[in-house]
Parts: structure tokens; C-alpha cells; sequence
């Protein structure tokens, strides 16, 4: 049976496509919706506004962000718990069963998990390979910018960053962007508070890191971004550090 019924949205929302700035954003956890057919996943109206559902303020920042550097923006509509966006599918993080000490009833025993991934992961990732095919088409430069957002408190651990730039194995863009942001004075992690591997990502590795484009995976704090000032504010920050590392890389 179709996991996405009429009622339910596409898995993705388009923002300039085809718009030919050097940028591509990316939001994999933008949204919280999940399919009519999973009900709440067992899960209240509390739990599902959370972190463990969704990176709150990033669609808004990464709409923001879009505008300012006329870029094409492709942002995931549905909740990390249908399946994670940035996570290889079937790896123990795709589709969880405890998130952040919640048991999250509905995945317990997921036996519609390859319908997630064809329904709602890989239109996703489809539609970005899509934006990037016909860029490479019409011959322009591409640097993949993902998107995400996190709490300032994890578990028992408080984040004294207010971002984190995040990268692998590739660095040319990462770092020119790390150094510009630091430039503020604002403490931004080096691969704080996460960091990109093959195990933890799927978007930059997949879109950017493999085929050997230019990229930066960006987080940003979640209170600092609570608002439209403050989500205003980190879209200017960023943008101008994103032109800042494009220029030095030129």
C-alpha cells in the first residue's frame, strides 16, 4: 500500500529552481509533517514540535537565505521521525526507534519502511540530483549549502557554539566560511557539535563530498533563531560569509 495518501503534500518544497546563483541550499529536516497513514507515530503535540521531529527555524532561515543570495532552495517537508533525509537508509538512525530518550511508538516496528524510503527519502534526494543534473547542463558552478539547526542543550550537555560549520574529508569551502563566521567574534564550532561522516550524513556525502563538489553543512543554534530578527540576523551572517568564502576560493 502507498505510504502518501492525497491528502499528504509532496516530500519536498522548491524554492528558485533553476535559479543560476553559485549556491544549491538544502534543508533536510525543514518540516514535521508525517503521512495521514502513520497517524502521530504514537507521539503528542509536545513531542512532535521538538528537536527529535525537526530543525526548528531552519526552513525560515533557509527561505531567508534563498532570497538574498538568489538561490534555489529544496527543503524536505516531512519529520525526521518518517525517516531521516540525512541518514543512509536502513542504517540504525534512518527510521529511529528512541530519540533523545524518547521511544517513538510508531517506529517500533516500522514494516513500511522501504515505502518511507521510496515515498518520501528518495523523492527528496531525487529532486536534488535533478537541480544539480541540470545545472551541470547548463555548465554552472555549484556549492551545496545543507542547512540544520540544533538545540543548545543536548541530553545533559549545554552547546557553547551559536553554529557549527561542518565538513569531511573535503575542506575548500568549509574553512574559508569557518574563518569568515569567526571573524564576528561568536564562538562557531570546528566541527561542533556534530561533524560529517559516512555514518552520520547522507546529503553531503551523497551530493557534494563523492562527486567532488564544494560544500558546507551549516548549524545553527535554535534559540538564537527562535524569531524573525534573529533568523534575519543569521541569514545576512551567513550569506555574507557563504560570498566571503566564494570570492576566496575564486
Amino acid at each position: 500500500m502507498p505510504l502518501l495518501g492525497p491528502q499528504d503534500p509532496p516530500a519536498f518544497e522548491v524554492l528558485r529552481a533553476q535559479a543560476r546563483s553559485p549556491f544549491l541550499l538544502t534543508a533536510d529536516h525543514a518540516g514535521r509533517r508525517i503521512p495521514a497513514a502513520l497517524g502521530d507515530l504514537g507521539l503528542d503535540e509536545v513531542e512532535r514540535q521538538r528537536h527529535i521531529a525537526w530543525d526548528l527555524g531552519i526552513a525560515e532561515v533557509t527561505r531567508a537565505l534563498s532570497a538574498r543570495l538568489e538561490a534555489c532552495a529544496i527543503l524536505q517537508t516531512y519529520s525526521r521521525l518518517v525517516i531521516d533525509c540525512n541518514r543512509p537508509p536502513g542504517s540504525p538512525q534512518s527510521i529511529v526507534t528512541i530519540s533523545e530518550r524518547t521511544t517513538i511508538p510508531g517506529n517500533v516496528d516500522a514494516q513500511d519502511a522501504d515505502a518511507r524510503v521510496q515515498e518520501v527519502f528518495a523523492p527528496y534526494h531525487d529532486r536534488i540530483a535533478a537541480e544539480l543534473a541540470w545545472r551541470e547542463r547548463e555548465g554552472l558552478p555549484t556549492v551545496l549549502i545543507a542547512m540544520h539547526s540544533y538545540t543548545p542543550r543536548f541530553l545533559d550537555e549545554d552547546r557553547i557554539w551559536q553554529a557549527g560549520v561542518l565538513y569531511g574529508r573535503d575542506t575548500r569551502f568549509a574553512l574559508p566560511v569557518l574563518a569568515k563566521l569567526r571573524e564576528s567574534g561568536l564562538p562557531i564550532g570546528d566541527n561542533e557539535p556534530y561533524a560529517v561522516s559516512e555514518d552520520s550524513d547522507y546529503t553531503v556525502i551523497t551530493h557534494a563530498e563523492r562527486p567532488g563538489r564544494m560544500y558546507v553543512e551549516l548549524e545553527l543554534r535554535q534559540d538564537l533563531i527562535a524569531d524573525e530578527r534573529g533568523r534575519d540576523a543569521w541569514a545576512a551572517r551567513v550569506a555574507d560569509a557563504l560570498e566571503h568564502a566564494l570570492q576566496a576560493r575564486a
